[in-house]
């Protein structure tokens, strides 16, 4: 008796599920598959985390210049006033100094008055009723003196008046040139204040997009875990997952501005935060805060962008310790010497 043979369409069924039985044992995946698209999400994540490492750098960097901003700008305010204060003071001085050239004035003109037209100080007069020569010269002697000293202190007011008036001049002129400066900072203080706020966002953002592929991921890793129990229901044969690394990140072209310092270079793989609190990460270079203020952001040859986020006992003057997420990195970068760009 001759077998039966299948038809036409149960054979490409048959076909159809052993190219997918065989695909299945040989663990291939096809791209929109929950374990690729967990892995894809896992990789996002991983860049993820280090674009907010990097913001949580700049951030801390802004956040340095915007403290040493607002100093900037308390000094500027107390100059400000206190030149305020001293342009108030000649003024006041300046009127006083009018009131008294006034009265000086109506003091002398007063005595003239006596003198040339009330008659009651005549010479003549004077001379005839002294009892004797020396009391005619006494009393000449002292009408002169009251009109040499009125004139003198007419004198003394009138280079008074002009010495404040130069000094309320200048006040004027150093004021407006502090204003100017004031306003500048002030704009300086604004745009840091902006640029640390976009900051914050860019980094909320991150941090949601990180959240959501948390949850992507989660039900993707469901889903995955569901299909390889189907697949080990259809065949025997396993499937084979992703894996992900991180190594350092190119270290891109140098700044085209900025003050060049030559330094001594050594590498750390310390884990944890660093002295001012950040968390260790590529960029974070430790400093002597007297050599290198923290906050300033440098370029290193080599290495990459970075910021003066941490401190050490044995960094100081021109070195600089450079993170490394491995301490085979650190030692592989070793010491060297290199000029580092500030900016």
């Amino acid at each position: 008796m001759r077998a039966s043979c299948p038809s036409r369409p149960a054979r490409v069924a048959l076909a159809g599920l052993a190219v997918v039985i065989s695909l299945l044992a040989s663990g291939g995946a096809r791209a929109d598959d929950p374990a690729s698209q967990a892995d894809a999400l896992r990789a996002n994540s991983t860049g993820l985390a280090a674009k907010s490492h990097q913001v949580l750098l700049r951030l801390y960097s802004l956040q340095s210049r915007l403290a040493q901003s607002a100093q900037r700008l308390e000094a500027l305010e107390k100059r400000s006033a206190k030149l305020e204060e001293a342009q108030a003071s000649a003024k006041s001085q300046l009127t006083i100094a009018r009131e008294s050239m006034t009265a000086a004035h109506s003091q002398l003109g007063e005595r003239l008055r006596q003198l040339y037209i009330e008659g009651d100080v005549d010479p003549l007069a004077v001379l005839l009723g002294a009892e004797s020569l020396d009391d005619a010269l006494a009393a000449f002697d002292g009408l002169n003196r009251l009109a040499e000293q009125d004139q003198h202190i007419i004198e003394e007011l009138t280079k008074a008046r002009a010495a404040l008036q130069t000094a309320i001049t200048r006040l004027a002129a150093r004021r407006a040139e502090l204003r100017a400066t004031l306003g500048q900072a002030q704009a300086a203080h604004a745009s840091l204040a902006r640029a640390q706020a976009q900051q914050n966002a860019y980094l909320d953002s991150l941090r949601r997009q990180q959240d959501l592929n948390r949850s992507q991921i989660s039900k993707l890793s469901a889903q995955a875990a569901a299909s390889e129990q189907r697949s080990e229901d259809i065949s025997s044969g396993g499937g084979g997952g992703g894996g992900g690394g991180g190594g350092a990140p190119p270290p891109g072209p140098p700044p085209q501005s900025g003050s060049k310092v030559t330094v001594s270079s050594t590498g750390y793989c310390l884990r944890g935060t660093t002295a001012t609190g950040i968390p260790v990460g590529w960029g974070v270079i430790a400093v002597d805060p007297s050599f290198i203020p923290l906050g300033t952001r440098m370029f290193v040859p080599g290495y990459g962008e970075g910021v003066a986020a941490d401190t050490g006992s044995a960094v100081k003057g021109a070195v600089i310790d450079l993170w490394f997420p491995t301490c085979a990195q650190a030692l592989q970068w070793g010491g060297r010497t290199v000029t580092i760009t500030l900016h």
